[in-house]
This record gives C-alpha cells, sequence and structure tokens, in this order.
C-alpha cells in the first residue's frame, strides 16, 4: 500500500505541483522584467535631463569664452566700455549651478 501511495503522491506532484511552481515562477520573472523595464525608463529620462542641463550649461560657459575673446583681440577705446559693461551686468553672465 505504500508503494500505491508513492505513486500517487508523485503523479500529484507532477500533474498539480509542477504546473503552479511553474506558473508562480514565470509570474515572478515578468513582474521582475517589468520592474527593470521600468527602472530602465526613469534612469534614461534622467539622463537625457541631465545631458540638457549639460548642454545649456556648456553654451552659456561658450557664449562667455566668445565675449572674453571678442574682448581680448579687440584694439580700441571700447576695451574699456565693454569691460564696464560686464561688471554692469553680471546676471546675464553668471552660470546659474546644475541640479
Amino acid at each position: 500500500m505504500t508503494d500505491k501511495m508513492l505513486f500517487i503522491l508523485c503523479f500529484f506532484m507532477i500533474v498539480v505541483g509542477l504546473p503552479v511552481i511553474l506558473g508562480i515562477t514565470a509570474e515572478m520573472f515578468r513582474r521582475w522584467l517589468k520592474h527593470k523595464e521600468v527602472m530602465s525608463d526613469v534612469m534614461t529620462r534622467a539622463t537625457a535631463e541631465k545631458a540638457a542641463q549639460y548642454a545649456a550649461h556648456t553654451e552659456r560657459l561658450e557664449a562667455r569664452v566668445r565675449v572674453l575673446e571678442r574682448i581680448a583681440t579687440d584694439k580700441g577705446v571700447a576695451l574699456a566700455d565693454q569691460i564696464d559693461a560686464l561688471r554692469d551686468a553680471p546676471d546675464r553672465m553668471i552660470d546659474r549651478p546644475l541640479n
């Protein structure tokens, strides 16, 4: 009688237990993949935002360098006037910190 019970138990495990375990495992794997996809999207958006901030910062720095190059190569009385104009308008040229 124990052989028959062992056979029924093995049969039950194969027919019922294995599909249940595989179904639960598959659902867990699907949820994990969905989580990874969401995290990837979040990281992509954050990276794109940082890239845009760095591009804007670089553009501001390039504009300042162009002004300084023009002032350094300018030969005329207007040089002092341009330097004074830059001192008078610091808000235009001040870099804003990146967040």
